[in-house]
């Protein structure tokens, strides 16, 4: 397999048709090379779009869904950032990359270990990942400028927009089978947030993720 021939074709047939056209987020898919994320076992998966099994019921999202949310969040060189979920830490990388500092939160101990050092093989530096229950939110080194959650919720806590600073960015995948909808939500000015639909979509939800009251008659 040609490593580099394929990885141009993901980004071209896949990322760049999903109007992800940011040359910064494309240069960082070359530079931070996926399929040293990728579990050993499904290595050859690494280019191909799909979510990839990490393992306790978790996957990586597919390339196209990691890229367009860089895209839209719009990631600053000074900006704090909480990721949910840090699963085999590639998606923890490339924010890493474009921000100051990631707070990564993993509730798996295996993925944590995985992500760590995953990290580590690529001096990745300017990451804390820590090992915990996020799926409602952290607010330990809140306030954030980005917060990303790598799991679908089907109930989207406020806590996580309370933690974000004005100007700051939340990307969420929230609802359940068989519509979900990716959002991005904005804080415009202290407790004011404008809400973006981004597109429908589907993946696993968070452990312990919040659920809707069930009404039972």
């Amino acid at each position: 397999m040609d490593l580099e021939q394929t990885r141009f074709n993901m980004v071209a047939q896949q990322i760049r048709t999903w109007y992800v056209l940011d040359d910064n987020v494309l240069d960082l898919l070359y530079k931070v090379k996926r399929e040293e994320f990728v579990p050993a076992e499904n290595r050859a998966a690494a280019f191909v779009d799909m979510e990839i099994p990490l393992g306790y019921g978790q996957v990586m999202l597919t390339p196209k869904m990691e890229a367009r949310i860089l895209q839209e969040l719009h990631v600053q060189k000074t900006d704090k950032i909480l990721e949910v979920g840090s699963g085999s830490g590639y998606m923890t990388a490339l924010l890493a990359d474009r921000g100051a500092h990631v707070y990564s939160v993993e509730i798996i101990p295996e993925l944590k270990a995985m992500a760590e050092n995953n990290l580590k093989a690529h001096n990745i530096t300017n990451v804390t990942v820590e090992q915990g229950d996020a799926a409602r939110g952290w607010s330990k080194h809140e306030p954030y400028d980005v917060i990303v959650l790598t799991a679908s919720t089907p109930v989207l806590p406020a806590a996580f927009q309370n933690s974000l600073n004005p100007g700051g960015r939340l990307f969420a995948i929230v609802g359940e089978d068989p519509v979900m909808e990716a959002l991005l939500i904005t804080c415009v000015a202290p407790g004011e947030f404008t809400t973006e639909q981004l597109f429908e979509t589907s993946t696993v939800a968070l452990v312990n993720a919040q659920q809707p009251v069930r009404f039972s008659f």
